[in-house]
């Protein structure tokens, strides 16, 4: 049986990269999946045995992205499991910040996962799953890139809090935190600054998207009905070695 079967599940920030491979391998699961993005073509279409809504939304934008919950509570009726992947990551040493850098960081990297979080909730029922994409930049400190480092070790902040709110409704809340993967984003770096990453990576390779997808679709399924409040790491060993 497909482990995400009849669930509805969204995801903020589904059109590529590691959020799309979620969307997708969650469809390929049986669950209805709305995916989020600003640059999505909008539309509905069946996808392994789920279906995928995409859905365009300026996840950034908090009353579009209350007008889009409301729309899957009139639609649907409820949220199964939030997948929030929406996210920026731009260099600036700390003598290069400026107010809007870190207005940009916040506001959709935190202040849009807290109210996606609260519109979801506010619709999921008891047993639900929150699965919230950090980065293992909470934990290092990366040059130039400290802003988003913090944004990501304000999620990690925020998933602890939630699984202890939340604990009461059987809600289980929890992080993962992708090492170098081989996205677009990944793909505007030298070749210099790849190699030299994956120097630091003991399995010698960057991770691939579907692999981020693979631990999203386990903390999000039955499969991890006793885990909550954790901070996945998949990373290749990256920052645990």
């Amino acid at each position: 049986m497909s482990r995400l079967s009849g669930k509805i599940a969204v995801v903020v920030g589904g059109h590529d990269g590691i959020g799309g491979a979620i969307v997708r391998r969650f469809a390929k699961e049986g669950a209805t999946v709305y995916a989020t993005s600003r640059r999505a073509e909008e539309g509905d279409a069946s996808q392994g045995a789920g279906t995928v809504r995409a859905r365009r939304v300026d996840a950034s934008d908090t009353t579009a992205l209350a007008a889009f919950f409301d729309a899957v509570h009139s639609e649907a009726g409820r949220v199964d499991v939030l997948v929030f992947n929406a996210g920026i990551s731009e260099y600036s040493p700390l003598d290069e910040v400026v107010d809007d850098h870190f207005d940009r960081h916040f506001g959709l990297n935190v202040r849009a996962l807290l109210f996606a979080g609260k519109a979801a909730t506010a619709i999921m029922p008891n047993g639900g799953s929150i699965v919230l994409i950090g980065s293992i930049a909470a934990e290092i400190g990366t040059k130039g890139y400290g802003v988003y480092g913090a944004t990501k070790a304000a999620v990690r902040s925020f998933a602890r809090t939630w699984a202890n709110e939340l604990a009461s409704r059987k809600i289980r809340v929890n992080v993962i935190a992708p090492g170098p993967t081989d996205t677009a984003m990944m793909a505007a770096a030298s070749d210099e600054v790849r190699e030299a990453l994956m120097n630091l990576i003991p399995l010698g390779r960057m991770g691939q998207a579907d692999e981020v997808a693979s631990a999203a679709l386990f903390l999000a399924s039955e499969e991890a009905s006793y885990i909550t409040g954790v901070d996945l790491p998949v990373d290749g060993g990256f920052a645990q070695v």
